[in-house]
């Protein structure tokens, strides 16, 4: 069976675009979903490499402010959930060249699993404040 498919990874140009908008903070609030995340962070561990957590939280932090969103104690940017993501996705993408190219691996593994932080970390982990604001390793085996 084949995994979902996602408009802006259907060619090169269709996430260049959605890079830009992304970016530019004009990307409608709707399509900035959980397999967005992924691709983003697996474009930038190729063009970024250790710099690629770095620019993911920015360009987060940007985004929900350029949409109208907080980052707040409540809402926003989550560090431990986006430094997890982060090296999962490093790890995903590993030996991968083409920007493009990861981000369609990462989003095809992960683009559908957004609850895999519960592997590695419990409920009231990832719901406490302390964890939103910084990372917190994993409290579950994985």
């Amino acid at each position: 069976m084949e995994g979902p498919q996602y408009p802006f990874l259907a060619s090169r140009e269709a996430f260049a675009e959605f890079r830009r908008a992304w970016e530019a903070g004009t990307l409608p609030k709707a399509e900035w979903t959980h397999a967005a995340h992924v691709a983003m962070a697996a474009c930038y561990v190729v063009e970024f490499g250790d710099g690629a957590f770095e620019r993911m939280k920015a360009g987060i932090i940007r985004y929900n402010l350029a949409v109208g969103g907080q980052n707040t104690d409540t809402s926003g940017y989550h560090e431990t959930l986006t430094r997890l993501w982060s090296n999962v996705i490093a790890t995903e993408v590993a030996g991968i060249t083409c920007p493009w190219a990861a981000a369609v691996a990462a989003a095809g593994k992960y683009g559908a699993a957004r609850d895999l932080h519960a592997r590695y970390y419990s409920f009231d982990v990832v719901k406490s404040v302390q964890a939103r604001r910084e990372w917190i390793p994993p409290d579950l085996a994985g």
